[in-house]
């Protein structure tokens, strides 16, 4: 059962500005079940803390690994342009120093697929993409912009994300600030074999990019 009085956060240890919200329930994805609801908004929401979440995202980056263009999934922008700053910085180690770097999103077409419009399709063809996440959880938003990108011909560089499930296995290094290792009792499931479901738990929201809707 949801219960809003017992939400708890979890921080980076590193710099514990950055931190998540933990919602305790019983929440719908479109292919998937959840016990916690985690609740990444304040991160892609508030200037001072998406930068500091571009500097840690930054990391893996800076030294060895050429970037042209960020490819922000789930209202992710403004951190995106902040890592597009932190990887611009002059520095004799930083690989993309004096580079100019894209931050563009997808859209939809009216059969759902993710595509670029016509004028962005110079940024995406033939260019080192890092693609940036809000979490990964089923997986189905990297491998639907994995097919896109490689449609228009862009070459991952990288991926990151503020959450991953330590479920989820893809083939290309996904990089993060918080796994469901750092929540105790964290379970996904699919739709059909929900143990919540099984036990006669109803669900208590749905959960998308945007949020949570109760039902």
């Amino acid at each position: 059962m949801m219960n809003e009085d017992k939400i708890f956060t979890i921080s980076l240890p590193e710099n514990p500005i950055i931190n998540i919200k933990v919602i305790p329930g019983h929440f719908t994805t479109s292919n998937a079940h959840s016990n916690f609801y985690l609740d990444v908004s304040g991160l892609k929401a508030s200037a001072k803390v998406a930068r500091d979440v571009a500097q840690e995202l930054a990391m893996p980056y800076f030294s060895s690994i050429l970037v042209d263009t960020i490819v922000c999934m789930e209202k992710t922008e403004v951190i995106g342009a902040y890592l597009a700053e932190e990887l611009m910085h002059d520095g004799m180690s930083v690989i993309n120093a004096n580079r100019d770097i894209h931050v563009v999103t997808p859209i939809g077409n009216i059969n759902g697929n993710l595509v670029f419009p016509d004028n962005v399709i110079e940024w995406i063809s033939n260019k080192f993409v890092i693609l940036l996440v809000a979490s990964i959880s089923s997986g189905r938003t990297v491998k639907s912009a994995m097919e896109c990108l490689s449609y228009y011909g862009g070459k991952v560089a990288g991926i990151s994300t503020l959450f991953l499930s330590s479920r989820e296995k893809l083939d290309q290094e996904i990089h993060t600030l918080f796994t469901s290792d750092d929540i105790p009792g964290y379970k996904l499931y699919n739709t059909a074999g929900c143990d919540m479901c099984k036990s006669g738990l109803k669900l208590d929201a749905i959960i998308n990019s945007e949020g949570y809707t109760k039902i």
